[in-house]
């Protein structure tokens, strides 16, 4: 993987994780919590979708740079 990739990846993670936790710390995720126990869906998704553009890009910066 390309390291311009990779660190774009690791950049929208990022930015995608931090989106998720607004989410989760808002109105509608905390009336949901409330009632089922458990955040709004797409607070959740934004997490893992940032946890795993995280993981992906960190890998990919790992193995780009020792291939160079």
């Amino acid at each position: 993987m390309n390291k311009a990739i990779s660190l774009a990846l690791v950049v929208i993670g990022i930015v995608l994780l931090v989106y998720g936790i607004n989410a989760s710390n808002s109105t509608a995720s905390s009336i949901s919590n409330a009632i089922s126990g458990n955040p709004t869906d797409r607070s959740i998704w934004l997490i893992c979708g940032g946890a795993l553009g995280i993981v992906a890009g960190g890998v990919g910066l790992i193995f780009s740079s020792r291939r160079s």
